[in-house]
């Protein structure tokens, strides 16, 4: 079975807009180079309108994003694997063994 594509950078205008948590390019501008951030469209407590906000920030102190910085997205890794890969445990190493309580 071939390996999952990883994602590709998505345009803007298919991001979700309902506070979707998702990964997104900022682009470079006077402030700094290019980055990438994990945003949410929402509408912060201090700002009127819905705008892509840092999910990390403190609400207090919200990194706000208007919609001409932000360059692409793509959505979160999940946790889960894509699919299942029947033998692989058989295949890994075994862990080393440890003595001691380990704390």
């Amino acid at each position: 079975m071939p390996a999952p594509e990883p994602e590709q950078w998505r345009s803007m205008t298919s991001a979700p807009r309902d506070g979707t948590r998702i990964i997104v390019v900022i682009r470079a501008s006077e402030q700094g180079s290019s980055d990438v951030d994990v945003v949410r469209w929402a509408k912060p407590p201090s700002h009127g309108e819905y705008c892509w906000m840092s999910t990390e920030s403190d609400q207090d102190c919200a990194i706000i994003y208007d919609d001409w910085e932000v360059a692409n997205w793509m959505p979160l890794p999940s946790w889960s694997p894509p699919f299942r890969t029947p033998g692989l445990a058989r295949r890994l190493p075994d862990p080393p063994e440890v003595d001691g309580s380990g704390i």
